[in-house]
């Protein structure tokens, strides 16, 4: 389990790049806050970014959220999802934002695609179980979980190496970061959630989210839902793309059938579906 005090988080903002919170959450977050404020105040708010706006309406609508009506302007959106929902779909959007136009040993355009296919197959998977998780939750977590690997992308040169070298092992990059960096790419993900003010359970997961022994003992908690699913969905697509496991499926994909409450055969056919709206 990986735990962080206050000197790492030290380290880690003195470091490394990372992306400050855009006025408009800034703003956006306030009058969530405030008990008085409408839901044509937020509203207003994001309106007021039309990139912005456009992006989470493009998100509301795939098909994904299983909608059964369109959602066309903002004022609707904040009415079906409320308030948290879209702040946690416009902090995920905005965060992919914040790193265009960098430069990096790494394709951010191949990074952030990644994310969505696993943000979108999280959402996908909770339709299909009845997982008791807001969609919008999970698709937050599925583009931020690896938030922490483009800003070790511009601290590093040679980041990418590090990647292909955990690649070509099996494993996920965890060890050979902390070995080579003191730090890794979950807690540099953490520390940036916690810097947008991400929930605690969800900058939790990004921190934990290589942690093998999660799901050692199930409390049937959020948490562990999350986590569950976030995990398959890294395998769904994974296989999809690249015709292989994801690194750590070998070690807990049991435990996180046995979470979710399907069993191989059930899984089998998730996979399959998924990959056939996909096409």
């Amino acid at each position: 389990m990986i735990y962080v005090d206050n000197l790492v988080l030290d380290d880690v903002s003195r470091g490394f790049h990372i992306p400050a919170k855009p006025e408009i959450l800034e703003e956006f977050q306030l009058v969530m806050a405030d008990k008085d404020a409408s839901v044509s105040d937020e509203a207003t708010i994001v309106s007021k970014d039309l990139s912005l706006s456009s992006a989470i309406l493009k998100a509301i609508n795939s098909p994904f959220f299983g909608l059964t009506r369109t959602i066309s302007n903002i004022h609707q959106a904040v009415c079906f999802m409320g308030m948290e929902g879209v702040n946690y779909l416009a902090t995920a959007l905005l965060l992919k934002n914040a790193f265009e136009g960098e430069t990096s040993c790494l394709s951010f355009d191949r990074f952030w695609n990644d994310a969505t296919d696993i943000a979108q197959a999280m959402v996908f998977v909770s339709k299909n179980i009845s997982c008791n998780v807001p969609s919008e939750s999970l698709y937050t977590v599925g583009l931020f979980h690896d938030c922490g690997v483009p800003a070790m992308a511009l601290q590093y040169e040679d980041y990418k190496n590090t990647l292909d070298e955990a690649d070509e092992l099996g494993f996920n990059s965890i060890i050979i970061e902390n070995e080579k960096y003191k730090t890794n790419h979950a807690i540099v993900g953490y520390f940036i959630a916690s810097s947008w003010h991400l929930p605690k359970d969800i900058c939790n997961i990004i921190l934990q989210h290589h942690e093998l022994d999660f799901l050692f003992k199930v409390t049937g908690s959020e948490e562990q839902l999350i986590y569950a699913t976030l995990k398959i969905a890294e395998n769904i697509t994974e296989r999809k793309l690249r015709f292989r496991q994801s690194s750590d499926w070998q070690f807990i994909g049991e435990d996180v059938l046995n979470v979710l409450g399907i069993n191989t055969d059930e899984y089998a056919d998730l996979e399959e579906s998924y990959c056939a709206t996909r096409q």
